[in-house]
C-alpha cells in the first residue's frame, strides 16, 4: 500500500472537512441560502486579504483572475510595467501582448527578487505608466517579492499596482491595504485549501477610477457586473458560480480564521525554515532564497549526476510523494517542495524522508537522517 501525499506548490492537500463540506447536496445559487454563505464567504475573504475593499469571485482558474485584471484596467495601447522573476511573471507579459499593450518588460533572474527600487525609478522616469504588475509568490521558483517595498516605490504616482499572490494569498503575508496594493488576485486550490476552479480579485478605489474608463473587451470577466451582483442585498455572481467549491471555501476559511491569520502566516514560516534546513542538511543547493518570506515553495537545485524525472517518479511512485518540478529554463534542473495551504510537520518529515531515500537508491551520496534531523531540530525549537 502507498499512502499518497500531495506536497505540489497547487493544487494542495485538502482537509477532510473542506471534502466533505463540499459533498453535501447542491443548493441553488439563486436563493437566500447561497446568498447568505456567499455573505459569509466575502467578509472571509477580505479578512484573509486584509482588505476592507470588495473581493470579486469567478469560477475560473487565477489564470482568468489575471486576465480579469488586465482586461478592466487597461485599454488598448495604455503604457503598463511588468516587474518579472519567473514564470507567472511572464504571464503579465504574455496577457499584455494580447491585449495589444504598450509594456515596459523588466526581467531579473529566475530565483531571484524583483528590485522595488527600479520600480520607483521606472514611473519616476515615465509617469505614463497607468499600470505595474508583479508577482507576489513566485511559484515557479519559491521566491517570494517584498510587496511592501514594492507597494511604497508606487505610492504617490498615479498608476496602480497589481499583484498576483496565487500562491501567496493565505502563506505569505500580505496586507493590501496596509501596503497599498490596489488589485490582488488569487486562486482556491493552494493555501486556501479548496481544489482548482475559483479565483479572486480585491479592487481599491483607485483601481475602479480605472475601471471607468477601460475600453478593452469583456464580458465573463467584467468587474462592473461582478460588483453590481456582489452589491445586490442578497449578493450573488453575475453568472452561474461553482457551488460546491464555494461551499468548501467557506469552510476552509472556517478553519483559517479559527487557526489566527497570523498563527497560519507563523506555521508557513516555520514550514519553509524546516524545509530549507533539511535540503541544506543533505547537502543540497537551494534555489529560492533562505529568506523567511518564502514560505509557500521550497525550490532545490538538483544535484550533479542524479536525473530529475527518475528522481521525482521515484519519489512518487515508491513513496507516495508527489513533487513538482522546473518551468520553463529551470525544467530538470530544479525541484520544488510545495508547503502553502494545509501542512504542518508531519508532512515534511514524509517529503524529507522520501527524498533521502530517493537520493540514496539513485546512488546520491546520502546520509540518510541527516536532513530529517535538520527539519526537527526546527520544529523542535520553534513549536515550542
Amino acid at each position: 500500500m502507498i499512502k499518497k501525499f500531495l506536497m505540489t506548490p497547487g493544487p494542495t492537500q485538502i482537509p477532510s472537512e473542506v471534502l466533505l463540506a463540499s459533498a453535501q447536496p447542491i443548493i441553488h445559487h439563486r436563493t437566500g441560502d447561497y446568498s447568505d454563505l456567499f455573505a459569509r464567504v466575502n467578509e472571509n475573504l477580505k479578512y484573509v486579504y486584509q482588505t476592507r475593499n470588495e473581493v470579486i469571485s469567478f469560477a475560473s482558474s487565477g489564470t482568468g483572475a489575471m486576465e480579469s485584471a488586465v482586461v478592466n484596467l487597461c485599454s488598448p495601447g495604455d503604457k503598463v510595467l511588468i516587474a518579472s522573476c519567473g514564470k507567472f511573471g511572464e504571464r503579465w507579459r504574455d496577457l499584455s501582448q494580447v491585449y495589444g499593450l504598450d509594456y515596459d518588460y523588466r526581467e531579473y533572474e529566475w530565483g531571484t527578487p524583483v528590485v522595488p527600487a527600479d520600480i520607483g525609478q521606472a514611473l519616476a522616469d515615465d509617469p505614463a505608466i497607468k499600470v505595474v504588475f508583479v508577482t507576489h509568490s513566485e511559484t515557479s521558483t519559491g521566491v517570494v517579492n517584498d510587496m511592501q517595498a514594492i507597494g511604497a516605490a508606487v505610492a504617490g504616482s498615479d498608476a496602480v499596482l497589481v499583484s498576483d499572490s496565487i500562491s501567496g494569498m493565505g502563506s505569505a503575508e500580505l496586507k493590501t491595504d496596509a501596503w497599498g496594493i490596489d488589485v490582488v488576485v488569487s486562486g482556491s486550490q493552494k493555501a486556501l485549501m479548496i481544489p482548482p476552479g475559483l479565483a479572486f480579485v480585491s479592487v481599491s478605489a483607485k483601481a475602479w477610477g480605472l475601471v471607468e474608463k477601460s475600453t478593452l473587451p469583456k464580458y465573463y470577466f467584467d468587474w462592473t457586473k461582478a460588483r453590481k451582483a456582489l452589491a445586490q442585498d442578497k449578493p450573488t455572481t453575475a453568472f452561474t458560480p461553482a457551488v460546491s467549491l464555494m461551499v468548501g471555501l467557506d469552510k476552509a476559511l472556517d478553519m483559517i480564521r479559527a487557526e489566527g491569520l497570523e498563527q497560519v502566516f507563523e506555521r508557513h514560516i516555520i514550514l519553509g525554515r524546516a524545509t530549507r534546513a533539511a535540503v541544506k542538511g543533505l547537502g543540497l543547493e537551494l534555489f529560492s532564497p533562505d529568506d523567511d518570506r518564502c514560505s509557500s515553495v521550497t525550490s532545490v537545485k538538483v544535484p550533479d549526476g542524479v536525473d530529475d524525472n527518475k528522481l521525482r517518479t521515484l519519489i512518487r511512485d515508491k513513496y507516495g510523494v508527489q513533487l513538482a518540478g522546473g518551468q520553463g529554463p529551470i525544467k530538470g534542473k530544479i525541484f520544488r517542495i510545495g508547503h502553502c495551504g494545509y501542512y504542518n510537520y508531519t508532512d515534511i518529515i514524509v517529503a524529507i524522508t522520501a527524498l533521502e531515500l530517493a537520493l540514496k537508491e539513485l546512488g546520491h551520496p546520502v546520509e540518510l537522517g541527516s536532513g530529517v534531523s535538520k527539519a526537527q531540530a526546527v520544529f523542535g525549537e520553534e513549536m515550542v
